[in-house]
């Protein structure tokens, strides 16, 4: 009986099946929304879309955006 694979053969064994399908890896970065400079930066931007005078059609678009954004596809 083989011994058992380690997790890093594992991680390497499924990659190397899905690179023979065709796929590749990507690594994607997104804001830390637990960093206290992210979560000023979110707020000073939600500030300015309130006070802008184009604020309902600024929310209106964004409401857009996610009403298109078909999650349940």
């Amino acid at each position: 009986m083989p011994a058992p694979l380690s997790s890093a053969k594992k991680v390497r064994a499924h990659r190397a099946k899905l690179r023979r399908q065709g796929l590749r890896p990507i690594q994607i970065w997104v804001p830390d929304v637990n960093d206290p400079k992210i979560i000023e930066q979110i707020r000073h931007e939600a500030r300015a879309i309130a006070q802008s005078p184009q604020e309902k059609d600024n929310l209106a678009f964004i409401a857009s955006l996610w009403d298109d954004a078909s999650f349940e596809k």
